[in-house]
């Protein structure tokens, strides 16, 4: 069954036709500020398995760093989507209907998390990126 999801006011609307890589959650200072919390909650999406149904028009991108970037409502300024040259490479799972179907498996930069940011959960914790990335 395929995942669906969009952005606060509706104008944008996608769907996935795969399940969701491992979700993760990444608390540096930049990914706090991109999702306005304590950080990132996202998982990988299966090369084309992602297709916009409706407003990407509204689409708006921003290029963090040469070749990857997020992708926002311009309207409502969800943050939806991460890029990787022009693509679609992971969603963002507040910004998935319902159900996402997976849980964060890894805490990253908690080196770097806000003195206000107080980890819960037993998904193990990595002061940068994990071992194996």
């Amino acid at each position: 069954m395929a995942l669906t999801g969009g952005c606060f006011c509706g104008q944008i609307r996608y769907q996935i036709d795969q399940p969701l890589g491992p979700g993760r959650s990444c608390h540096c200072s930049r990914c706090r500020k991109v999702f306005s919390g304590t950080g990132s909650a996202y998982a990988e999406v299966v090369p084309g398995s992602f297709t916009w149904l409706s407003g990407q028009d509204s689409l708006t991108q921003y290029e963090t760093t040469p070749g990857w970037g997020m992708g926002f409502c311009k309207s409502c300024g969800s943050t939806l989507c991460g890029l990787h040259e022009g693509k679609v490479h992971g969603v963002t799972l507040g910004s998935v209907d319902g159900d996402p179907g997976v849980q964060i498996e890894m805490h990253i930069f908690v080196g770097s998390k806000a003195s206000w940011d107080h980890i819960g959960g037993s998904a193990p914790q990595y002061a940068e990126f994990p071992p194996q990335a």
